[in-house]
């Protein structure tokens, strides 16, 4: 059964950072692109971030605008897990955030959450003012 764990959520001041993890389970991590997003209270969940495999075997790294320049996606597929670093936190950066999973070639759009087939279980990040 395939699992995503997301951690390393918490409370920080504007301004701070934090480092997001989510590690997978039960699946060939390698096969899959992975992604970010985020929900806060009362609002849709968005787009935050993706890493996408190329056919050349390279990943590339999406972001969206508000991420751009602050955040930063990475993998180790070794350990089968997706970070996110995230640096000069806002208070509007204040959400819970999830990690998903799609198979290379699984869907059209990285960011959008309908391509994406698994979903962690979202981690709460919390930015004071």
């Amino acid at each position: 059964q395939v699992q995503l764990v997301g951690s390393g959520g918490g409370l920080v001041q504007a301004g701070g950072s934090l480092r997001l993890s989510c590690a997978a389970s039960g699946l060939t991590f390698s096969s899959y692109d992975m992604g970010w997003f985020r929900q806060a209270p009362e609002k849709e969940r968005e787009f935050v971030a993706a890493i996408i495999w190329t056919w050349t075997g390279t990943t590339t790294e999406y972001y969206s605008d508000s991420a751009k320049g602050r955040f930063t996606i990475s993998r180790d597929n070794a350990k089968k897990t997706v970070y996110l670093q995230m640096n000069n936190l806002k208070p509007d950066d204040t959400a819970a955030y999830y990690c998903a999973a799609v198979l290379r070639g699984g869907g059209s759009s990285y960011y959008t959450e309908r391509t994406y087939r698994y979903w962690g279980q979202g981690t709460q990040v919390t930015v004071s003012s």
